[in-house]
């Protein structure tokens, strides 16, 4: 969508001094026309955009130019602490909110997202040493992080290992790990946490109800335990 587009060239051009059209083309996914055209849309405006010609020109803001538009929102705050794994990102649907966090990490995080390192680290482990395998992205995975991300119970169709009939289970999907190539699923069934692997789910729907974390529990340790 243009509006998106405009503002994320706006961001860009705030977080360097100066780019080229060929590197906007680039990071926008468009033609440098189409640059052309969104920057002189943009000081139309009253973004002070200014082109300089010549081998070494390029797009910058004038006169220190600051957008309000650099707070983050809960999502990409939390995914900017996952930024460093960006295929992890990329199968569990959150890409697009990492992309958007790195543009606005130049601003300070308001009060509210300051625990989000925690929050993420809670829904999320990677346990990586011993395990070289490439992973393979369950079809049901982005269904479960969303509903781990958004604290919100699921109806899940499971089959444990030697099981010949698949049970109905609600679960509250505390976080996700990753282990050797495999993606599970830390959940509370009832009053008791478990885990799953996720790609013996055989359909998983994301309800509206939300469930209240336990403040106590710990991912990284319960997954080590």
């Amino acid at each position: 969508m243009r509006a998106a587009r405009l503002i994320k060239m706006v961001l860009l051009l705030q977080a360097r001094p100066s780019m080229t059209a060929a590197q906007l083309a680039q990071e926008l996914e468009v033609s440098e026309r189409t640059v052309t055209r969104d920057a002189q849309a943009l000081s139309e405006a009253g973004v002070p955009v200014y082109a300089e010609r010549g081998r070494a020109g390029g797009y910058r803001l004038v006169g220190g130019y600051r957008t309000r538009l650099t707070g983050l929102a809960r999502h990409e705050a939390e995914a900017l602490f996952l930024s460093g794994l960006p295929s992890a990102l990329r199968e569990m649907g959150l890409d697009d909110a990492a992309s958007a966090a790195r543009l606005k990490v130049s601003a300070a995080l308001l009060p509210s997202l300051r625990d989000a390192s925690a929050t993420a680290a809670q829904r999320f482990h990677l346990d990586a040493p011993g395990w070289y395998q490439e992973p393979v992205t369950p079809e049901l995975l982005p269904a479960v992080a969303e509903a781990v991300w958004d604290d919100r119970v699921v109806r899940a169709r499971y089959r444990s290992a030697g099981a010949r009939e698949e049970a109905e289970r609600e679960l509250a999907p505390y976080g996700l790990v990753l282990k050797g190539g495999i993606w599970y699923l830390c959940a509370r069934a009832q009053d008791t946490f478990r885990v799953y692997r996720i790609d013996r789910f055989s359909a998983v729907t994301v309800t509206d109800a939300r469930f209240v974390r336990d403040e106590g529990f710990d991912l990284p340790g319960f997954w080590d335990a």
